[in-house]
């Protein structure tokens, strides 16, 4: 049986690798922004929409779904078609996947900053935009199935399963963490609420970095490593027990981001054990990686581009080693909120996702567009640039870290908070924090240079749009099939592969859900914590898209530190009404949970809000805090306030009938009265204003909470 000659769509690759470049730049120049901000808030230019809460989950998204997004199609449309050896299912297909994801990262730029926000982590983008993913990432699995099912290779190489996996499980967590209710254009509710909503969120979130982060750039690496180093991969069984321990253990682990909460125990420890698990599989892909380098460690010293796998593969092993580490509970309750987490991520986003990357473009450009890459030199030094970057970003966030968690601890011999003022510690960070901004402007200059080397590489070549290739048909291979290893089997068969690799990640979201879902008794009731008002709902809201979660954790843990310095800690049941949850991810400034607290007299205080948010270092010198003068300026939409009362007792809230009807009276009356209260103080503004509603809100804030004697001797 003779070859078959066919083509591969090299154009598709090319645009992904543009997209991945021009993202690249524009995800990381915000993330040095935002780094500058937290030393120095004139960074924030006294603007809403440059504001740090408004543009953090704008970097956030931007690299992760359009630098990294775009890489791994690039990679994968790069890869799949020459290991199948055949041209992609259709080119129709993905071109509107290419331009769809492009509209999406446009629409998730243009309401970022607009504060058009969910407020949940990795998934801050609303409703339309979430269909938009869902029906683009589908058109994705299509045209890739479509390659598989007309493939001239029978045998699916290890890459490709990792592929398969990530579609079928991104999915599965953007569709269950989306459950939403609208009740307008860019305006929804979560489904879930409080401790529910906290668990569905952090199995979302944590899986996000494992399937979207981790599996298609280990399914990346199985082909690119070997590929320049022109070696077989180490171990084919190694990576066989890689693969499907490692999705089955990942989707367990969500859990360790919410350890000393109100998440029920038992899960937590489920969260803990499995996280110490992964290190087993994760540490055997990289391993797999690394030793498909043994005996040519001195074409690594040559050539840049491998240096940048060696490096991002060992990024890789240390972030899944400290990451279990990280889930223990007594390192836990040193490093949750701190810097420490932020170091964490940044060694596998700067290192595993950014390396590889780098490594993937440096490889890619020059093969399509049949030319060599423009300067080597060019490479070496962006390598190094890289490297240095990464080391000025994490190594003083580290230092931050631990500075924070044990100043926070710290008492002195009489029994008291040695650091009892939060800003205490925030001024200790601000140099750690200048370094930070310098590592990463280091890094994002390093990027610069390989924007600037690749086109110029580009410009000295011509792109094959069409590269042809020849094999023989599928038929000719199975006439010649012998004996092979068990787990060709399932090599063989993609939608068998498909649905059991569904089926293995399904497991341990199931269990974790059912109790929590299904046995009401979980979640326990208090019978004191009332819906919000209609004004501190409009509070609420304004919290959100102002994105003050992405500073100020409203969880306050079972430890005497916390509990002295915030008050009593956090139950389930007092967040039983809350969509979305807001126990946050980081502390820059001071836990909420308790802000509202009738003992606490700075808190309650309507002027001290007042001038707090006009100017957060009149009341707090030396503080980072953005002012928020907008809020004293815009009037409060009141447009959607009897939908979002409406909505919420769609979701189980408690609001008596037709509360809709009595609902603005009841606003009109509080806000009045929070106005009459400022005016006594001397500050006068109309109680129509936004920064009425967000006063209201913090007032709720644990006021119906018992707090401890002793906290409120200290307060």
């Amino acid at each position: 049986m003779q070859k078959e000659t066919f083509n591969y769509d090299n154009r598709i690759v090319k645009n992904f690798a543009i997209a991945t470049a021009i993202w690249g730049i524009v995800g990381m120049t915000v993330g040095v922004l935002i780094a500058s901000q937290l030393f120095e808030p004139w960074f924030n230019f006294g603007n809403q929409y440059t504001s740090f809460g408004r543009i953090r989950p704008l970097h956030t998204n931007a690299v992760i779904f359009a630098f990294v997004g775009n890489a791994i199609f690039m990679g994968v449309y790069y890869s799949l078609q020459r290991l199948l050896k055949t041209r992609m299912f259709s080119d129709a297909l993905s071109n509107i996947h290419f331009w769809g994801w492009q509209l999406i990262i446009v629409a998730a730029a243009l309401t970022l900053p607009l504060g058009i926000t969910t407020s949940k982590e990795y998934a801050e983008l609303e409703w339309p935009i979430d269909i938009a993913i869902a029906l683009i990432w589908v058109v994705f699995g299509w045209n890739m199935f479509g390659t598989i099912l007309k493939r001239r290779e029978r045998h699916l190489y290890v890459a490709i399963w990792f592929y398969i996996a990530t579609f079928v499980t991104v999915a599965m967590l953007h569709i269950v963490n989306s459950f939403e209710l609208p009740i307008a254009f860019l305006k929804s509710y979560s489904l879930y609420a409080g401790v529910q909503d906290a668990l569905v969120q952090w199995w979302y979130g944590h899986n996000a970095v494992a399937f979207f982060l981790t599996t298609p750039f280990l399914g990346l690496m199985y082909y690119f490593m070997p590929k320049m180093a022109n070696r077989p991969i180490y171990s084919y069984k190694l990576s066989i027990l890689h693969f499907w321990s490692l999705i089955f253990l990942y989707i367990w682990a969500g859990p360790h981001h919410l350890l000393y909460s109100s998440l029920p125990d038992w899960a937590q420890t489920l969260g803990v054990a499995f996280s110490i698990m992964l290190i087993a599989p994760s540490w055997g892909g990289m391993l797999n990686g690394l030793l498909t380098l043994r005996g040519a460690w001195d074409k690594v010293r040559d050539d840049a581009t491998l240096k940048f796998m060696v490096v991002g593969i060992t990024a890789y092993g240390m972030a899944t080693f400290e990451g279990p580490m990280l889930s223990l509970k007594s390192v836990n309750a040193i490093a949750h909120f701190t810097d420490w987490i932020v170091a964490h991520v940044h060694i596998g986003a700067l290192g595993w996702n950014g390396f590889l990357t780098f490594a993937m473009l440096y490889y890619i450009i020059p093969k399509i567009y049949n030319t060599k890459i423009y300067s080597k030199k060019w490479v070496g030094t962006h390598f190094w640039i890289a490297t240095l970057g990464m080391l000025f970003y994490a190594i003083p966030m580290y230092f931050s870290g631990f500075t924070q968690g044990l100043m926070w601890k710290e008492f002195t011999e009489a029994g008291q908070l040695k650091y009892p003022n939060f800003l205490e510690t925030t001024i200790q960070l601000l140099p750690m924090h200048m370094l930070r901004a310098f590592g990463g402007l280091l890094y994002l200059s390093g990027v610069f240079l390989m924007a600037v080397n690749l086109f110029r590489t580009a410009k000295s070549g011509s792109l094959v749009a069409n590269e042809e290739d020849e094999a023989y048909p599928l038929a000719a291979q199975e006439e010649h099939e012998g004996k092979a290893h068990w787990h060709r089997w399932i090599e063989k068969r993609p939608v068998q592969m498909l649905v059991l690799s569904l089926v293995v990640v399904l497991i341990g979201g199931a269990v974790e859900f059912a109790p929590s879902f299904l046995v009401k008794s979980n979640i326990e009731t208090i019978p004191s914590i009332t819906p919000y008002s209609p004004l501190e709902l409009e509070g609420r809201d304004i919290y959100i898209r102002e994105g003050c979660n992405s500073c100020h954790s409203q969880l306050v843990r079972p430890f005497r530190s916390e509990t002295v310095r915030y008050g009593d800690y956090s139950k389930s049941g007092e967040n039983v009404y809350d969509h979305p949850f807001l126990w946050g991810s980081k502390r820059t400034g001071p836990d909420l949970a308790r802000g509202g607290d009738k003992t606490s007299r700075t808190y309650r205080d309507v002027k001290w809000h007042f001038e707090h948010m006009e100017d957060p270092r009149s009341k707090s010198p030396g503080s980072i805090m953005p002012a928020y003068p907008w809020l004293i300026a815009n009037d409060l939409d009141l447009s959607m306030t009897t939908k979002k009362i409406s909505a919420m007792r769609k979701l189980g809230v408690p609001y008596e009938d037709d509360y809709e009807d009595q609902a603005m009276k009841d606003l009109n009356r509080q806000a009045k009265k929070i106005q009459t209260q400022l005016k006594i103080k001397g500050v006068k503004v109309s109680e129509k204003k936004e920064i009425i509603a967000l006063i209201a809100y913090l007032h709720k804030l644990g006021s119906e909470i018992h707090i401890d004697e002793e906290v409120a001797n200290n307060n």
